[in-house]
């Protein structure tokens, strides 16, 4: 697994359409996002649903949670790697440090 930064990935949303995977409850997921992200819960059928949302294993992957401290993304990240997955990316700093930066988000 790698780490992307916020700013690494503000660049690569705008330039190469890179797949954002928010992995916390939808609860979280509807109160605020980032662009473009898709829901897919960390949890019993993590697994299916991730192969499911984002098929192709070769694709860069972002997985975000809420802050530094959920530890939700670098475990779904990992799994993600088990399940074969090439380029995932862990934006550790969550979607709190995009929003307090001011980049829009979704709701």
């Amino acid at each position: 697994m790698k780490r992307i930064t916020r700013e690494q990935l503000n660049e690569r949303l705008a330039n190469d359409g890179i797949t954002v995977v928010e992995v916390l409850a939808p609860e979280y997921y509807r109160k605020f996002h980032l662009p473009g992200a898709i829901n897919v819960p960390l949890g019993d059928t993590f697994d299916e649903q991730i192969q499911q949302g984002v098929p192709d294993k070769d694709k860069p992957v972002v997985v975000y949670c809420q802050n530094t401290e959920c530890q939700a993304s670098p475990k779904a990240a990992q799994r993600m790697e088990e399940l074969g997955y090439r380029q995932v990316f862990d934006y550790e700093e969550g979607k709190v440090d995009w929003q307090d930066a001011g980049l829009p988000v979704e709701k």
